[in-house]
């Protein structure tokens, strides 16, 4: 029997979580509003929130699960990637109760917490399975053989697939964060009005750059014609956009599947939440006879329960760190 406790601080979410022998017991999340007004993250503003947040975070996620501090077996926290101000408030805070309960310390990477996700459901996938990552920072297709034996097949070579998002909404004059807004408006749209070009990238590889350049070039052409182009397409012109990046995820995520043989497909991270990515992947993995596996929203976007199911299966495998362990912005694998 193993009770973990959680911390999540990557980037502008305070959240804690406890997971008990691979159940989740709570999944506590504090957002900071304070980002909105300046269009994106400001690493400096989301440290101070860190910091003030992350006491009654995890103080509440350990009455919500109603165990007692001296329950805890172990304590897990993101070590990478983020902002390192970010993440050092979590890492040292973990640290702390590691030191001052005598208890062994977890460091979990953040995308492969990600990928577990998919795990924490009641019916979740077997191994082996195919993984396709998609964050505001990081585009990938993993092989999970175990929860601990995982390779990256595939990565995106410049942008990711949600800052394409972000910064096609931005294009268009949408507040942040805007992903989620493409997706709302995507849903009143026709995601065959207007063609992007898909990039011809060898291998399992992602690009996103050259697409984004070609959305800036549209907007720019079409509102040198008719200043109002925007405002009286947005439906469209959001379904469009949207329908490429998509298309561009799954045709990649197909071509794993039929080069590796596996057909128990997972999607995972913030941009698995949007609702035109998750009825396109359900669609295809109909058509090609896959098994397929989406985790639950409150565990796509930024949430502590990933790093919580990830830490359990480290300490299952005796995959400890020491009170030496830093923080990384961009630690690889």
């Amino acid at each position: 029997m193993a009770t973990i406790l959680a911390i999540e601080s990557s980037c502008d979410e305070t959240a804690a979580s406890v997971c008990r022998d691979g159940k989740i017991l709570s999944n506590i999340i504090a957002t900071q509003e304070v980002h909105k007004k300046y269009g994106g993250v400001v690493p400096e503003l989301a440290s101070r929130a860190h910091m003030q947040n992350i006491v009654p975070v995890v103080d509440s996620a350990i009455k919500e699960a109603r165990i007692e501090l001296s329950e805890i077996d172990a304590f897990a926290f993101t070590q990478s990637p983020g902002l390192i101000g970010a993440l050092l408030v979590g890492a040292q805070f973990a640290k702390s109760l590691a030191l001052a309960t005598g208890k062994p310390l977890i460091a979990v990477h953040h995308m492969q917490a990600h990928v577990l996700a998919n795990l924490i459901a009641e019916e979740k996938p077997s191994f082996p399975y195919l993984c396709l990552t998609v964050s505001g920072g990081h585009t990938q297709i993993v092989l999970c053989e175990s929860p601990v034996k995982l390779t990256i097949l595939g990565e995106t070579l410049d942008d990711a697939a949600g800052e394409a998002f972000d910064k096609s909404a931005k294009l268009l004059g949408l507040p942040y964060p805007g992903g989620p807004l493409i997706d709302k408006y995507a849903e009143h749209g026709d995601p065959n009005k207007y063609k992007f070009t898909e990039p011809q990238i060898p291998g399992l590889n992602f690009s996103f750059s050259g697409l984004k350049t070609g959305i800036l070039y549209f907007i720019q052409n079409k509102t040198a014609e008719n200043l109002d182009f925007v405002k009286d397409n947005m439906n469209d012109i959001c379904a469009s956009i949207q329908q490429r990046i998509v298309s561009i995820l799954l045709n990649k995520l197909k071509k794993a599947s039929i080069e590796t043989g596996i057909r128990k497909i997972c999607i995972a991270g913030g941009v698995s939440a949007n609702r035109g990515l998750r009825n396109e992947f359900k669609k295809m993995g109909e058509q090609n006879k896959w098994s397929t596996y989406i985790p639950a929203f409150e565990y796509c976007t930024d949430n502590a329960a990933m790093i919580a199911i990830t830490g359990y299966y480290k300490y299952l495998a005796g995959d400890f760190a020491g009170l030496e362990v830093t923080p990384s912005a961009r630690a690889e694998w």
